[in-house]
């Protein structure tokens, strides 16, 4: 990825984190217009180093883990701006920023070499997108778990403070969790089915039982009985938030694995 404009949005994501953060504690909003407006530079810098990525390696930049992380990243603050343009819920930058903020730094501490493809593996960007944008599903659902689990603590030892005043109510935080997992979890399903067909054209196995496949079919069998739960059982509130930031630590370990393992390189 284009050096100068990786590190522009590293260093703009890194302030616009700091301000966001100091949101938390402040009554100020004038804090949370200045983190807006250098989250959005940032996200215009980023956007651009995707494309120039793409126009310097040939091919959609989700070939290698550092291309994946970067996508995961600029995914995370897209949908941030889209739900801030919507519903002007400047505190969920507080907490989704700095989530982006650790991926695009963990791509920066991945090998950042242009992958050659082989022509069975051009397509391999379509399992990743899929498994990726599925994975900010899940992320938002752990987002919202997070905050509804901290503004019910709030609510039960009646601190009425800064952030009490700027979390969502619990319903909406509760809504925002189960939609996001309804989105998530059908793009993961698609990614993993878009996976397996990849390695059959260039492996000959849809499957090959390694363990980072298998901590994948555990997460996506997880996230199934969340989502069943949640919408034919009820289950709803504290339980739901508990399961889905269990769910997102599962993602990060599986993602960890594969990293261990690839070297860099996804395909």
């Amino acid at each position: 990825m284009p050096v100068p404009f990786f590190m522009a949005t590293l260093v703009l994501y890194l302030i616009g984190t700091g301000f966001f953060l100091a949101y938390l504690l402040r009554r100020s909003e004038a804090l949370s217009k200045v983190s807006l407006a250098i989250t959005g530079i940032g996200f215009l810098a980023h956007t651009v180093a995707l494309l120039t990525r793409m126009m310097e390696a040939g091919h959609v930049p989700l070939a290698s883990f550092h291309e994946a992380m970067s996508f995961f990243s600029w995914t995370l603050v897209l949908v941030f701006l889209i739900v801030e343009v919507r519903h002007r819920i400047h505190v969920l930058g507080s907490f989704m920023l700095p989530l982006a903020l650790i991926s695009l730094l963990s791509a920066a501490a991945l090998p950042k070499e242009v992958p050659t493809l082989e022509p069975v593996l051009n397509t391999v960007w379509v399992h990743v997108t899929l498994s990726m944008l599925g994975t900010v599903g899940f992320a938002v659902a752990f987002v919202a778990g997070l905050m509804y689990l901290i503004q019910d603590g709030l609510l039960k030892s009646k601190r009425f403070n800064v952030l009490y005043a700027k979390l969502p109510p619990l319903d909406f935080l509760d809504h925002l969790n189960q939609q996001s997992i309804i989105l998530g979890f059908p793009l993961l399903t698609l990614g993993i089915i878009a996976g397996a067909l990849s390695a059959e054209f260039a492996r000959g196995s849809f499957l090959n039982w390694n363990p980072e496949q298998l901590w994948a079919l555990v997460t996506w069998v997880f996230y199934f009985v969340v989502l069943m739960g949640r919408l034919t059982v009820g289950w709803r509130a504290k339980r739901a938030a508990y399961l889905t930031i269990i769910g997102f630590a599962c993602v990060i370990l599986t993602f960890i694995g594969v990293v261990l393992k690839g070297h860099g390189a996804i395909a």
